[in-house]
């Protein structure tokens, strides 16, 4: 069996990252998240899903087409940590992570604490760098950093390609 192509649009962190950005043409759009929904995503703390929360949650997933029906609460609180970031600071599936971070100035610091931290001090990380990325107009390419944050503590030689990868386009593009 062969891994799904992350970078296709038909990717499900692709399709949730189109479900967030999609605004209402009209009130009652079953097609897309309400303004209600979306402030939910972009407040929620992941470690802990208010049931208003869980709702956009469940419904940004599903009209992404990922199904959460079996999930155990880790995997929840995966695709939670996501759709926050995604809802805080877009998606720009365009560049490479490592690129953006270097282009939004992100310390090498940070960078590093990112990159070796794991559980939960991994999951506390991610938000910040998400608030500074967005402070400084960048947005995150998803279809990178969801699979790390997906893979992290559950797929670690994934995990360790994607830190890998992130980390080398962060040194050839960060200014010396």
């Amino acid at each position: 069996m062969t891994e799904p192509d992350k970078t296709s649009p038909a990717s499900p962190l692709a399709r949730l990252a189109q479900v967030i950005a999609r605004s209402q043409r009209h009130r009652g759009d079953t097609n897309a998240l309400d303004k209600g929904e979306q402030a939910a995503l972009a407040r929620l703390d992941p470690d802990a899903l208010r049931p208003h929360q869980v709702g956009a949650l469940a419904r940004a997933l599903v009209l992404a087409g990922i199904e959460p029906d079996d999930w155990r609460p880790e995997t929840w609180q995966r695709w939670a940590l996501i759709a926050h970031g995604m809802a805080l600071a877009g998606h720009d599936g365009g560049g490479r992570l490592g690129a953006q971070l270097a282009r939004a100035e992100v310390s090498e610091s940070r960078v590093t604490r990112l990159l070796t931290a794991r559980g939960d001090a991994f999951r506390q990380q991610v938000p910040r760098l998400l608030r500074l990325m967005a402070s400084r107009g960048l947005a995150p390419n998803w279809l990178e950093f969801g699979t790390l944050i997906l893979a992290t503590d559950r797929d670690e030689p994934r995990a360790e390609t994607v830190r890998l990868r992130i980390a080398g386009t962060y040194y050839a593009t960060a200014k010396p």
